[in-house]
C-alpha cells in the first residue's frame, strides 16, 4: 500500500514538474517571437517611410502601390538647387542652379554609405517579415487639414499575419495589450502624421 502511494506521490510531482515547466515555457516563447518580430517588422516599416519620403521629394506625393514607389525610385530623379548670392537682398543678385540627380543613384550611394542608418532592398518592401508572403497594406492620398492641402500615407500589417503560431488572441493572457488584430504601422489618413504606432 505505501509502495503504491509512492508511486501515486512521483507521479504527480512529475506531472505538477512537467505542468511547471511548460507553464513558464510557453509565455517566454511568445514573449520571445512577439520582440523579434515586431522589431523586424517594424525595420522594414521604417525603411517604407524612409523610401516613401524620398518618393514624396521627387513627386510632391506618397506613393499609393509598391510598384509605383519601385517605378519612382528606380527611374525618376530629383531636383538639387543651389542659390549663389542672397535672394532676399532686394539690391542684390542671386544666381539660382537647378540640376537634376537620379533617385536610383543616390538611393545606391545612401544605402552603400557604411555611415547610413537605412538599408533598402526595394524588391523586399512591400512584404511583411514572417508571414510567408503576406504585403503590407499603402495608401496615400491627398486631404485638406488645417484649410491646407497636405499629403497622407498609411503603411501597415497586422499582429496576426506576422505572428504565426502566436497569431491567436488567447496569447493576450501573456500579455494584456496583445491584439492580433491590431495594427502595426506608420501614418495616419486622417492627418499628416509620420509616426509609428511602435514608438
Amino acid at each position: 500500500m505505501r509502495l503504491i502511494i509512492n508511486l501515486i506521490l512521483i507521479g504527480v510531482v512529475i506531472l505538477l514538474g512537467y505542468l511547471l515547466f511548460f507553464g513558464i515555457k510557453e509565455p517566454i516563447a511568445f514573449g520571445d517571437a512577439k520582440k523579434e518580430r515586431l522589431e523586424a517588422v517594424t525595420n522594414r516599416l521604417k525603411q517604407v517611410r524612409f523610401a516613401q519620403e524620398f518618393h514624396r521629394d521627387i513627386t510632391g506625393l506618397f506613393a499609393n502601390s509598391f510598384d509605383s514607389l519601385k517605378h519612382v525610385l528606380t527611374t525618376d530623379s530629383f531636383t538639387l538647387v543651389k542659390i549663389i548670392g542672397n535672394p532676399d537682398d532686394p539690391n542684390g543678385e542671386f544666381t539660382r542652379i537647378e540640376t537634376k540627380k537620379s533617385a536610383k543613384d543616390s538611393l545606391a550611394f545612401l544605402f552603400n554609405d557604411p555611415t547610413s542608418k537605412v538599408k533598402i532592398v526595394l524588391d523586399s518592401l512591400p512584404f511583411v517579415p514572417y508571414s510567408g508572403g503576406a504585403r503590407f497594406t499603402i495608401q496615400a492620398d491627398t486631404l485638406t487639414y488645417q484649410k491646407t492641402l497636405v499629403t497622407v500615407t498609411e503603411v501597415g500589417t497586422q499582429w496576426k499575419t506576422f505572428m504565426g503560431k502566436y497569431a491567436d488572441a488567447k496569447y493576450q493572457r501573456y500579455d494584456n495589450l496583445y491584439f492580433p488584430n491590431n495594427l502595426v504601422k506608420f501614418g495616419d489618413m486622417s492627418g499628416p502624421n509620420l509616426g509609428g504606432n511602435w514608438e
